[in-house]
C-alpha cells in the first residue's frame, strides 16, 4: 500500500509542478504581451489615426491601468493609476487622438518623478545607486555621489522628453509623433547609456573596486530587468 501512497504523492507533485510552471508561463507571456503594446503603441495609434478607429487604443491601456490600480498596494499609486484609467476612457470618447497622443507624455513623467523623488533626502538612496549597489554591494564615497549625478540627468532626460512629446502631441504631425515615440526615444536612450558607459570607463579607471571589471551595458540592463521591479516596489515604499 505504502507504494501506491508514493505514487500518489509524486503524481501530486508533478501536477503542483505543472500548474506552476503554467502559471509562471502566463506570467511570462502576460508580461511580454504588456510590454509589445506599450512599444507597438506610436504605431498602433499612427494606424488609428488613419482608420479613424484611434479610440481604440486608449481603451486598451485604460483597461490596463485599471488592472494595476486594483493590484497596486500603495494608495498612491492605486489612486494615481485609477485616475489615468478614467482620464483615457473619457478621452476615449470627448479627445480621442490628443488622449491617445498624450500618454507617453505621462509615461515620461511617471519616471522623471520616480528617478527624481529619489534625490529628496528622505526618500533615498538615488535610483541609480540601487542597482549599482546589487552588482558592488560596497564602493567609495565617489561612486555614491556619481551615481547621484547620473539619476539627476536621467530625471532631466526624462523631463526633456516629457516636453518634446508634449510639443508633438499638441502642435506636430502624427508622423512625426510616432517616430519620436516608437524610434528616436530608444536610440536616445541608447545612446545615453553608451556615453555614460564610456564616460564611466575614463572617470572611474583608477579605482580598485572596477578593476574587477566594470559592467558592460548589457549586464547592466539584465541586471536592470532582473531586479527592476523589486527596486521599483521599493521606490513605490519610500
Amino acid at each position: 500500500m505504502w507504494v501506491y501512497g508514493v505514487i500518489v504523492i509524486i503524481n501530486s507533485m508533478l501536477i503542483l509542478i505543472e500548474i506552476e510552471s503554467l502559471a509562471l508561463l502566463i506570467k511570462i507571456i502576460k508580461k511580454f504581451v504588456i510590454t509589445g503594446l506599450f512599444l507597438a503603441y506610436p504605431y498602433l495609434i499612427y494606424k488609428g489615426v488613419e482608420s479613424g478607429m484611434v479610440w481604440i487604443a486608449p481603451v486598451i491601456f485604460s483597461v490596463i491601468f485599471l488592472r494595476q490600480s486594483f493590484l497596486a498596494k500603495n494608495s498612491w499609486a492605486k489612486i494615481f493609476k485609477a485616475s489615468i484609467a478614467i482620464a483615457l476612457i473619457l478621452g476615449a470618447y470627448s479627445m480621442q487622438t490628443l488622449t491617445a497622443k498624450i500618454l507617453p507624455v505621462l509615461i515620461q513623467l511617471m519616471l522623471m518623478y520616480f528617478f527624481g523623488r529619489t534625490l529628496l533626502r528622505d526618500k533615498g538612496p538615488p535610483f541609480i545607486e540601487s542597482f549599482v549597489r546589487i552588482q558592488f554591494p560596497e564602493f567609495p564615497p565617489a561612486i555614491g555621489r556619481y551615481c547621484r549625478q547620473l539619476t539627476i540627468v536621467w530625471t532631466v532626460f526624462f523631463a526633456m522628453n516629457a516636453i518634446t512629446v508634449s510639443v508633438l502631441a499638441i502642435w506636430g504631425a502624427e508622423y512625426w509623433w510616432s517616430i519620436y515615440n516608437g524610434i528616436l526615444i530608444y536610440l536616445f536612450m541608447g545612446l545615453l547609456v553608451l556615453i555614460e558607459y564610456i564616460y564611466r570607463r575614463i572617470r572611474f579607471a583608477d579605482l580598485s573596486i572596477l578593476h574587477k571589471g566594470i559592467p558592460d551595458p548589457i549586464s547592466t540592463i539584465k541586471t536592470m530587468m532582473a531586479n527592476g521591479r523589486k527596486i521599483w516596489m521599493d521606490v513605490q515604499a519610500r
